[in-house]
């Protein structure tokens, strides 16, 4: 006789009969509008860039990008968020071509926004990193360490410039003391008040970073663990989330997400503003290694974990699975 004989209504599978039924109760749903597809410009290429260590993912040329922004309006995607990657030559200390008009990323930009319009809201990282000779996320001091202050006056500098391009949204994610605030009052001062912040707010010194640095040919030497955040903490990033959101913040980010996923349900509990997560390249590395060799199912897995950030509380995913997983959404 079954265990649940005497309790006729205690019937949880009932709801997991057939897929009809799965899908009514569904307690989660991912939409396209959920995703923001993160891409890669290089100056200087003809063809696109396979990045050996994110199979899949490419360093696009202008053209190419301008297709993927296209491909993203099709499918659904809510937005693009651009990272240019310059000639090494152009690489110095402080980052000049971060700040350049006609640099590669501002380039790109002016080009997305005129693909697309106002059909996909074009997002540019805001950070030194791409561009300086020593990789690190700003400005070092004569000690060579990053100078938090010097670094603030860049990222005003940038926010204008990439506001100037058409940026919508512009995604400070150097994790300086008081960048919320300084590039606010940059795009407010400038006649940029529509231009929205996306704050970096819990940013780890994440290992899950590595492709991504291969992605954006990153000149760092060491590490970045006196800027960005101890993978131990959970305090630390409230706090964060409490100065960003003080300082004018619009969205606040996480970043990783999957290893991340409590630091999500925190600031989203804690936030009253969208909560974004970055499922970064090391995520999407591990899932296409593991589904290459045959050992997980690869489009269960992209799902699986896009459902489980989102259920975590992300209303907002930045993911190099973007524009497949929206097309899969939608069919």
């Amino acid at each position: 006789m079954s265990t649940y004989g005497s309790f006729p209504g205690a019937r949880p599978r009932r709801l997991r009969t057939v897929p009809a039924m799965r899908r009514m109760v569904a307690e989660t749903r991912l939409h396209p509008a959920d995703l923001v597809l993160p891409a890669f410009v290089r100056e200087g290429i003809a063809e696109p860039m396979e990045i050996g260590s994110m199979p899949g993912v490419v360093q696009h040329t202008r053209d190419t990008l301008k297709k993927a922004a296209a491909e993203a309006v099709a499918a659904g995607v809510s937005g693009i968020m651009l990272y240019g990657v310059p000639e090494e030559s152009k690489k110095d200390g402080p980052g000049t071509v971060g700040t350049d008009p006609d640099g590669i990323l501002q380039v790109a930009l002016r080009d997305v926004r005129a693909e697309v319009g106002d059909d996909l809201l074009v997002m540019s990282d805001l950070c030194l990193d791409e561009f300086t000779d020593h990789g690190h996320c700003g400005v070092l001091d004569e000690r060579g360490r990053v100078d938090n202050d010097a670094t603030l006056e860049r990222y005003a500098e940038m926010a204008q410039v990439q506001a100037d391009a058409g940026a919508h949204v512009v995604g400070p994610s150097g994790m300086m003391d008081g960048q919320i605030g300084v590039i606010r009052d940059a795009l407010d001062q400038t006649g940029h008040e529509d231009v929205a912040v996306l704050a970096y707010t819990a940013k780890y010194a994440s290992a899950f970073f590595g492709p991504f640095r291969d992605a954006v040919g990153s000149s760092l030497k060491g590490d970045r663990k006196t800027y960005q955040q101890d993978p131990a903490n959970i305090r630390e990033s409230l706090r964060e989330l409490a100065l960003d959101l003080e300082e004018g913040a619009d969205m606040v980010m996480v970043k990783p997400a999957g290893p991340y996923l409590d630091i999500v349900a925190k600031v989203a509990d804690a936030a009253q503003v969208p909560v974004a997560a970055y499922q970064v390249s090391g995520e999407y590395a591990m899932i296409e290694a593991a589904a290459e060799r045959g050992w997980i199912d690869r489009d269960r897995a992209i799902m699986e974990s896009l459902t489980g950030i989102k259920r975590a509380g992300a209303s907002i995913i930045l993911t190099y699975w973007a524009t497949e997983a929206a097309r899969r959404l939608q069919s």
